[in-house]
């Protein structure tokens, strides 16, 4: 049974609950492989170069949908050119309190107002090593702590350990959640 033949049933379910337990819940399926199958090859017209990047297909998925890079693999089986996982900052923070997920069920879309939740830099760069080597394009978007002062440093702190594992690097500067992030533009 694939995702199309799942998703049918399990969506009134998922709809019912809170929408983070929900977006929990559809990690474990994705890290379990429940979710996540063979699309099967691209068609040939739509690779596409892209600064040096070769995709399979053009559509990519934006950071803040895999914060921790714990399923860029399991994105990509679902037909993503590329995956970007991240905002990761250096060390681990909360991000917004809660409610910071919102459905919008007339446009069926969500609205996210995570922040930079993050695991930390370490746990980030763990799992892309773990994955280091295998298929794919996968980028790592970075930021800075809440607290920090000294932005270059956590973005450079991001860049230097995250560089020879992405395929491509993201410096965050447009989050609205983090005070001053925006004046760094």
């Amino acid at each position: 049974m694939s995702l199309s033949d799942l998703y049918p049933l399990a969506r009134p379910f998922l709809q019912a609950m809170d929408p983070e337990r929900a977006q929990s819940l559809v990690f474990s399926a994705l890290r379990s492989g429940l979710a996540g199958g063979d699309p099967g090859p691209d068609d040939p017209v739509l690779r596409t170069r892209l600064c040096g990047l070769d995709l399979p297909n053009p559509v990519g998925l934006a950071a803040g949908f895999d914060k921790d890079a714990e399923v860029p693999d399991a994105m990509l089986r679902l037909g993503f050119g590329f995956v970007e996982c991240g905002t990761v900052t250096p060390l681990p923070q909360p991000g917004n309190p809660r409610p910071r997920l919102f459905r919008v069920p007339s446009a069926e879309a969500v609205i996210y107002r995570f922040g930079f939740n993050s695991l930390g830099l370490d746990a980030f760069a763990a799992r892309m090593q773990a994955r280091h080597g295998r298929p794919g394009i996968v980028g790592a978007n970075v930021g800075k702590n809440k607290e920090q002062q000294d932005a270059a440093a956590d973005y450079a702190a991001g860049i230097r350990r995250l560089a020879p594992l992405a395929a491509y690097l993201v410096v965050n500067v447009s989050s609205p959640n983090t005070p001053g992030l925006r004046a760094l533009q």
